[in-house]
């Protein structure tokens, strides 16, 4: 499972989806959780409503965890077949709990 973590600096989960210009995106398989690779996104700070271009960059992940979302995001999201996830903190905790979630749903 490949997840997406939308961070201004690549240690806290600190940005609404639509202003994600940085993400960073972890692999995650039996047990283990690999960082894969930084992407950056061209989108304008200023504009409303840059979600999509976000989501579109993260096509290839199962998973976004933003500090915010909109609904216009989650229904692209929901098209695309990926799942948003609204948390915050560091990257380590938000990707610890979205797996320990995870896991215990699979149970």
């Amino acid at each position: 499972m490949k997840i997406a973590v939308v961070s201004s600096n690549g240690k806290d989960v600190d940005l609404h989806l639509g202003k994600g210009n940085s993400l960073y995106i972890y692999e995650y398989g039996e047990d283990d959780l690999t960082f894969v690779e930084h992407r950056e996104v061209d989108i304008d700070l200023e504009s409303k409503h840059q979600g999509s271009k976000v989501i579109e960059a993260c096509e290839d992940c199962d998973v976004i965890i933003a500090a915010q979302y909109g609904f216009k995001s989650k229904v692209k999201a929901d098209e695309l077949k990926i799942k948003l996830v609204m948390d915050e903190g560091s990257v380590d905790e938000v990707l610890k709990r979205y797996i320990d979630h995870y896991n215990f749903m699979k149970k």
